[in-house]
């Protein structure tokens, strides 16, 4: 095993080892977790971190073995995060046989991550057609023509049915074919991570109590 390097240089400027390093009370908590996602969503655009809605997606096979990937989120609203993919892909296999998800967004430059948990549903024909008139053609067009999460023999091999696909239907969108769509991951908890000194993080989770009728209760988690 290859040694970690000394990294400790790092966390100094990185801000985690500096006593200054900024607390997250609940003082400081908005009074729903949208609403504190809004404005930590919001500090990451400005602070132009690259991707600041790139989000980790962890799924579960059928033996409940665990899978992961990064995908982009499409948006959100109280009700939840939305992302897109194909219904045929890894992920969609085992969404169809344990419509379960946990999401994490990294923003590290900021020692911030959100982590979400919950179930998830497919958003509807109508929410899915208006996520794919979004994208840019070039992106349809590759989603089309690459079966997502097959084996492929080359990288000449995409490009081909790309070009051919282009081809065959002319300028402008491309239809959106049944099996890509949205999932929105409804959330049962969402847990906001700040950085601290020494490791001494702040932690504070939203968790849904359904004998409160739904409602939401907060929690102080230990680092």
């Amino acid at each position: 095993m290859a040694p970690v390097p000394d990294l400790s240089r790092m966390r100094r400027d990185y801000g985690s080892e500096r006593p200054d390093a900024p607390r997250f009370t609940e003082e400081q908590l908005a009074p729903t977790w949208v609403e504190q996602f809004d404005r930590w969503f919001a500090d990451a655009v400005a602070a132009e971190l690259p991707e600041p809605n790139a989000m980790v997606v962890a799924t579960a096979q059928a033996d409940d073995a665990p899978d992961a990937r990064i995908v982009l989120m499409k948006g959100y609203d109280a009700t939840g995060f939305v992302f897109v993919t194909s219904y045929a892909s890894t992920k969609g296999a085992e969404l169809a046989v344990n419509p379960r998800a946990a999401l994490v967004f990294p923003w590290h430059a900021m020692q911030r991550q959100v982590r979400v948990k919950g179930r998830v549903e497919r958003v509807g024909e109508t929410a899915s057609d208006a996520l794919w008139e979004a994208r840019p053609r070039g992106a349809q067009l590759a989603a089309v023509a690459s079966v997502q999460s097959t084996v492929v023999d080359s990288r000449e091999e995409l490009e081909l049915r790309v070009r051919l696909l282009d081809e065959e239907t002319g300028p402008g969108p491309v239809t959106r074919p049944p099996i890509w769509g949205g999932y929105r991951v409804i959330p049962e908890r969402v847990e906001f991570w700040q950085g601290g000194a020494d490791r001494l993080h702040d932690r504070l989770v939203f968790v849904r109590d359904d004998e409160e009728g739904g409602g939401w209760v907060v929690q102080r988690l230990a680092p």
